[in-house]
């Protein structure tokens, strides 16, 4: 069983490929469609007080967690361009990708994502609200916005998707029209949470010392964050009785927001001190306060306490949530041919003491079967 969920779990990383037609908010690159994920997931956490009544906010970020999937197969398909044959191309895609599940992930998914794609439940329309505003203010938000997506958003909340935006969301359908007509915007809660969940793009440039799965180049901190969050709703059999996947899920949305501040801190550099020294944890404690602090309370409160229950690692959620925060890296490696472990000249002994205890506190059955794999590389 473990085969399938991370044969399916490998062939997700593609996504982090896919490249889409809004660019991050920096104006750098593209932004792919892992990242894309990863945003949504994060928007639909700290807007939840926006949705319709009788959603539910843990299945409707699991559905933007695994909605762009498809794309691995199927390619982005930008809103303002026809592609008649998009939808054929989707539903075959997640025939197949969803199918390398065991039987009853693959049911899970599939309906998650059929249940997105058809945008009736209440939930689904949450899924569907926060995707649709998401690249809008992308575009909107942007240093330097690009006069073309400009017009993107204008053409789509007049006759596009985004059109009964003033109903299904009035607060981001008001600061939209106001972002197109270069008004300022009054302070508001909609207004604290929208510059926390820009700040929160930095992290997209934020690259890890481990690689995609093809080696190609180094993981940024968000694909990660987005990864690790699926691989809790995929390996969710490896939890506690007192695991909750929802909140794992959560945290690690959340877990990394402090390298916006502070940098990625790889395991294995330093002779792996740095990682956990009083130094990087101070900071990013320091980061964290700044960080959660942009939201009006109670839900920096909130999203601060989720963030520290992580560090903390006491409960059995956080545990589950670090051991596959350390799982993750290793199937890149894996993967990719060694990735770090090669570059930190990292010795057996050192795995299984930096990653591998971590994992076995969290995941007992897991560590065994990752060791097994990991070993052929370090003969």
């Amino acid at each position: 069983m473990l085969d399938a969920q991370f044969a399916f779990l490998n062939t997700a990383d593609r996504l982090k490929s896919v490249l889409r037609a809004n660019d991050l908010l920096d104006g750098t690159r593209p932004e792919n469609s892992a990242e894309h994920s990863w945003h949504v997931a994060l928007w639909a956490l700290v807007f939840a007080h926006d949705a319709p009544n009788g959603a539910d906010i843990p299945r409707a970020i699991t559905m933007l967690l695994l909605h762009d999937l498809v794309e691995i197969d199927a390619g982005d398909h930008p809103i303002h361009l026809p592609n008649p044959g998009q939808s054929l191309a989707e539903a075959r895609a997640a025939k197949r990708l969803f199918g390398l599940l065991p039987p009853a992930l693959t049911t899970l998914t599939s309906d998650l994502w059929a249940e997105f794609e058809a945008g009736v439940t209440p939930t689904a329309r949450y899924a569907k609200q926060i995707d649709h505003a998401q690249p809008m203010f992308q575009a909107l938000c942007a240093a330097t916005p690009r006069p073309d997506h400009v017009q993107i958003v204008r053409d789509n909340l007049a006759t596009g998707r985004a059109r009964d935006m003033a109903t299904r969301w009035p607060a981001a359908h008001a600061a939209a029209l106001m972002r197109l007509d270069n008004i300022r915007p009054e302070p508001s809660d909609f207004e604290r949470t929208l510059d926390f969940l820009n700040q929160a793009d930095q992290l997209k440039s934020v690259n890890r010392a481990t690689t995609l799965c093809d080696g190609s180049r180094f993981e940024n901190s968000a694909e990660h964050s987005w990864h690790i969050a699926l691989y809790a709703l995929i390996l969710a059999d490896q939890a506690g009785a007192n695991v909750d996947i929802a909140h794992v899920i959560q945290m690690l949305l959340l877990h990394d927001l402090v390298e916006i501040d502070v940098g990625d801190v790889p395991i294995h550099s330093a002779g792996g001190t740095a990682h956990s020294s009083a130094d990087t944890l101070a900071a990013e404690a320091i980061a964290a306060k700044r960080i959660f602090s942009l939201f009006p309370n109670p839900l920096g409160d909130t999203l601060h306490a989720l963030w520290q229950e992580f560090e903390g690692n006491q409960t059995p959620s956080a545990q589950f949530a670090k051991s596959l925060d350390r799982v993750q890296p290793v199937m890149q490696n894996i993967q990719s041919g060694g990735g770090s472990w090669i570059e930190y000249n990292v010795t057996f002994a050192q795995l299984e003491s930096r990653v591998g205890d971590k994992i076995a506190r969290g995941a007992p059955q897991l560590w065994p079967y990752i060791r097994a794999r990991a070993l052929p590389f370090f003969k």
